[in-house]
């Protein structure tokens, strides 16, 4: 099993903070840019994610990072 390693979301700059707090898309309510709130980012198998919650219903989101991200 491979476990994930968590990350420091809060060590980015505040613009990047605030593009993935606030450019979001939820499945739930399949909504774009709801925003996220309690955001964790962790690697997990070579790959990084940001995960919160949509501030509108509270169900998961999932933002997974690209090359293009950095």
């Amino acid at each position: 099993m491979t476990e994930r390693t968590e990350r420091d979301f809060f060590s980015r700059s505040e613009e990047d903070q605030q593009a993935f707090l606030e450019q979001t898309w939820c499945d739930s309510c399949q909504e774009v840019n709801l925003g996220m709130a309690e955001p964790e980012e962790y690697e997990l198998k070579g790959t990084i994610y940001i995960e919160g919650k949509c501030k509108k219903c509270g169900e998961v989101v999932l933002t997974e990072l690209t090359d293009d991200d950095f």
